[in-house]
């Protein structure tokens, strides 16, 4: 039986070097989806990769890319990444001057839409567009660099999102980000949550399969 708690490698640890083997140990180790965080130099003090990686990503695995747009003005650019091989694409809403079109915008180019939430940034901001969203990111550390400890205050953020998901009785994935590892799983899947980032913890240990296995554990 599939678990209900989905774990999403995140590449931005991987080794860019093999990171075709890498996703592809991944997807036989047992994860669900993979996760790209695009960084802009602008929006987080970090540039990462864009499309092509992307591209690069989807010809070597089936599982759905869950993309994550840490960038200014996103609307020019979802309907490239949408080509480019994603499946879910996450914006944050302080890059959005109209969330609501922003996140139509991904829905119509037929990509589940995300909303990513800053350590400092609350969860009220979600209120009126939640009923409209498939995802909600809980930033666990601030975005921009992997290998972040994990903030303790953002288990009490992730129950209150939880809760608010109940509250509008829709399907939402609830996923977390920063400082996942065999220790703060547990705390944040006890609190709600049901998608799980790690970078860090997966592709810094050696073998892959082990690492996953761990965390799933």
């Amino acid at each position: 039986m599939k678990s209900l708690i989905k774990i999403a490698p995140s590449i931005l640890a991987a080794d860019l070097c093999r990171l075709g083997d890498q996703v592809q140990e991944a997807e036989r180790s047992g994860a669900d989806w993979i996760h790209l965080d695009v960084m802009d130099g602008q929006f987080v003090p970090n540039i990462s990769f864009g499309q092509p990686i992307v591209s690069a990503v989807k010809k070597c695995t089936k599982l759905p890319l869950d993309v994550h747009l840490m960038i200014k003005n996103p609307d020019p650019y979802i309907e490239s990444f949408r080509s480019a091989g994603a499946d879910i694409i996450t914006i944050h809403q302080e890059t959005c001057s109209h969330l609501y079109r922003t996140i139509q915008a991904i829905k119509e180019v037929g990509c589940k839409a995300g909303i990513a939430l800053n350590p400092a940034t609350p969860i009220s901001l979600l209120s009126e567009v939640i009923r409209e969203i498939d995802l909600i990111l809980i930033m666990t550390v601030e975005p921009g660099f992997g290998g972040q400890e994990f903030i303790p205050t953002s288990l009490r953020k992730i129950q209150e999102t939880s809760k608010m998901i109940k509250k509008v009785k829709k399907n939402i994935f609830l996923e977390v980000d920063g400082g996942i590892d065999q220790t703060t799983a547990p705390l944040v899947i006890k609190s709600g949550a049901n998608v799980l980032v790690a970078g860090t913890s997966i592709f810094k240990n050696v073998p892959i399969q082990r690492a996953i296995s761990s965390l799933r554990k």
